[in-house]
């Protein structure tokens, strides 16, 4: 099970930074969204895999229990990722509408010929 999140971690790293290093802004986006997606599996990771463990202590019984505290770092963060995906679209969406061209510029423009 480890090897498997493990694998998907990397993976889901991997293509982000990929479609990070493109030069249109929709690719960069889902590259963002997809390291987003990264950091929070490998945060839900952090709490230890349990199966059917429950996410609270029982004071009665001695019995397994998953961490609560990455749980909610990962809600947390998912509404955070949710926030900031929203904004960089429109900001992508308004510099697509300003220049009818959704390339990333890389030009060495210094503006010394102004």
């Amino acid at each position: 099970m480890e090897f498997l999140l493990a694998s998907a971690v990397g993976m889901l790293t991997a293509a982000g930074v990929y479609l990070l290093l493109r030069r249109r802004t929709f690719p960069v986006i889902v590259g963002i969204s997809l390291l987003s997606y990264a950091v929070n599996v490998f945060l839900f990771a952090t709490g230890r895999l349990a199966l059917n463990a429950p996410p609270v202590l029982n004071k009665y019984a001695d019995v397994p229990y998953t961490d609560p505290l990455p749980q909610a770092l990962v809600l947390t963060a998912i509404v955070i990722s949710f926030g900031m995906t929203a904004v960089v679209v429109m900001i992508a969406l308004s510099a697509y509408l300003s220049s009818q061209n959704d390339r990333i510029d890389m030009s060495e423009n210094t503006g010394d010929d102004v």
